[in-house]
């Protein structure tokens, strides 16, 4: 039986009339998965840099997204071709390469999700999900049409290379990483800070420039609607385990007594 791959996250930045909107996934768990894909946001994000996310797991949350109306984006812990290449074949299509600070760096992405004699990677598209087992018709030669590739771009040496990686043929979007990007500016923690927006701003004109999508993180809301008034084409506004910490948090504070004696719990 023919079947065809759903839409990538490149064509769907192209045919949207506004900012997309996301959120991480990052708790490694397929039912939060699918409870955020129903949400009605744009995009998720699910995190293998910094989450306890392995090949398993990440198989498991494209399935439980899958059949809702949502691009689901995938981050490798590494810019590293074995691993983009795993992570192909279990049929992610949309790439964030996190760590990209340079021309050369976002080539060897490009390069890694690409059939030779375009890229390395390997062909084993009958053993893979990707192609789901040879049923897409057509899939080696149309591969990289399904494929989406965005960079991340969370250093000073990415900033300042920032037009070179616009450039690579193949760099679908770039997404800014404030957090990383403020640490390498040696204000960790700060990136909220006037040289952190003003470099970020940069990067969204050079996107604009070179006509690229451009992403941000960012979960203050009020520096989320800054960012998308500066250009930002799509965003991510909040995460999973933060929206449950939060959560959880509130709960505490509302129903369980402060150690000294104040509190509004009672009976229990």
């Amino acid at each position: 039986m023919p079947l065809r791959l759903e839409p990538s996250f490149r064509a769907g930045l192209a045919a949207a009339d506004r900012p997309l909107a996301g959120m991480w996934v990052c708790s490694g768990s397929p039912l939060v998965a699918e409870i955020c894909a129903g949400s009605g946001l744009d995009w998720l994000l699910v995190d293998a840099e910094h989450s306890p996310n392995g090949l398993e797991s990440i198989l498991a949350q494209l399935q439980a997204a899958h059949g809702y109306p949502v691009h689901v984006v995938v981050r490798p812990p590494v810019n590293e071709p074995v691993v983009i290449k795993q992570y192909l074949d279990i049929g992610v299509q949309n790439l964030l390469v996190p760590m990209v600070n340079s021309a050369n760096e976002a080539r060897a992405a490009v390069a890694a999700t690409r059939y030779p004699p375009e890229g390395i990677r390997g062909v084993g598209s009958a053993l893979a999900r990707a192609a789901r087992w040879n049923r897409v018709p057509g899939y080696l030669a149309e591969a990289a049409g399904t494929i989406s590739v965005t960079v991340q771009i969370e250093s000073t040496a990415a900033v300042d290379a920032v037009e070179a990686i616009l450039a690579v043929e193949g760099v679908d979007a770039i997404f800014l990483g404030p957090s990383d990007l403020a640490a390498s500016m040696g204000l960790l923690g700060q990136q909220e800070h006037p040289e952190v927006r003003t470099a970020v701003e940069h990067c969204l004109r050079a996107a604009a420039r070179a006509g690229v999508p451009a992403g941000v993180n960012a979960f203050n809301p009020a520096t989320a609607r800054h960012y998308l008034g500066s250009g930002a084409r799509f965003i991510l506004v909040g995460a999973d385990v933060a929206l449950l910490a939060r959560g959880s948090e509130a709960l505490a504070a509302q129903f369980v007594p402060a150690a000294d004696g104040e509190g509004t719990a009672t009976g229990y």
